[in-house]
């Protein structure tokens, strides 16, 4: 229960803890503002809109042990042997955002996918906060999502990807899911953890972080952080990097000084533009030095 506290710190804002806001309040504001509907503070729509123009775009189901699993595919046009992006969402599911960045990917080259990693636990775009974190994040457990993974990976040859240029790139609770699916699938040639989360208490569902597989992490992954971001201090940040310095997985992290926790999410009060594209034009010249692109 004390990890799920720091990451809705973290993805609220610590200034609407500090000033204490009243649970019914905060629940009332949260429904009705359409996709992502616990982020608050947000704004009403995404400022980048990333069109299909080019792009074969479409939302899929794909059966992994009897279950529906919903997939958003994005790639160029009449084009085969693509390398392949996952994209892992936030704990706000599969919404626009998380689409839009999908086409931007397919708009650089790559066949991208972004699967509903929640459906078994329930509908992560319309559940708000507190109910969100309790009875979705914490119920999802890290062994489901790594077989998920496993099978969209699968998937995704059968829609024209070359999964032997595999990148996975991950938001928040995707950032954290992204380290750890490096430690998990020795075929991943990188990943990209924006602002995920680096330590924590073990769970059944959750028994290992990121800080426990960093030393013998094979692959290299970047991770983009902010100073600023009240649920992930710079203490764990430091940790993080002497594990992966003292391994042979060539990760590094980077830290942007002026931002805080989700400075990429376009459609959330936290954005930040400037840190937003460096981090996009990182990502991507990470993808390409590491055999992704």
């Amino acid at each position: 229960m004390k990890d799920l506290v720091n990451d809705a710190r973290s993805l609220i804002g610590a200034s609407a803890f500090a000033e204490g806001v009243d649970r019914r309040v905060f629940l009332k504001a949260a429904v009705g503002t359409g996709f992502a509907a616990a982020a608050l503070p947000v704004v009403a729509h995404t400022q980048i809109q990333t069109s299909t123009e080019g792009l074969d775009a479409a939302d899929h189901i794909v059966v992994i042990n009897g279950q529906d699993v919903p997939v958003y595919r994005a790639q160029p046009k009449d084009r085969t042997n693509l390398p392949v992006i996952l994209v892992i969402s936030e704990i706000f599911g599969v919404h626009e955002h998380i689409k839009d960045v999908v086409r931007r990917f397919a708009k650089a080259g790559y066949l991208a996918v972004a699967p509903d990693l929640f459906v078994r636990q329930g509908d992560a775009t319309r559940t708000p906060m507190p109910e969100l974190m309790t009875n979705i994040v914490a119920k999802t457990p890290d062994a489901q999502v790594m077989l998920d993974l496993d099978t969209i990976v699968k998937w995704t040859k059968q829609r024209g990807g070359n999964t032997d240029k595999l990148g996975i790139t991950g938001f928040c609770w995707g950032g954290r899911i992204t380290w750890l699916y490096a430690a998990h699938n020795p075929d991943v040639k990188a990943g990209v953890a924006w602002y995920g989360r680096l330590v924590g208490e073990a769970t059944a569902n959750s028994p290992k972080h990121p800080i426990d597989v960093a030393q013998n992490l094979k692959v290299p992954v970047l991770g983009l952080y902010g100073a600023k971001d009240t649920g992930i201090p710079l203490e764990s940040v430091e940790r993080m990097r002497k594990a992966l310095a003292s391994g042979n997985s060539r990760s590094m992290i980077h830290v942007y000084p002026n931002s805080g926790h989700a400075f990429h999410a376009d459609y959330r009060a936290m954005y930040n533009a400037e840190d937003a594209k460096d981090g996009w034009s990182r990502a991507l010249n990470w993808f390409s030095k590491h055999g992704v692109a």
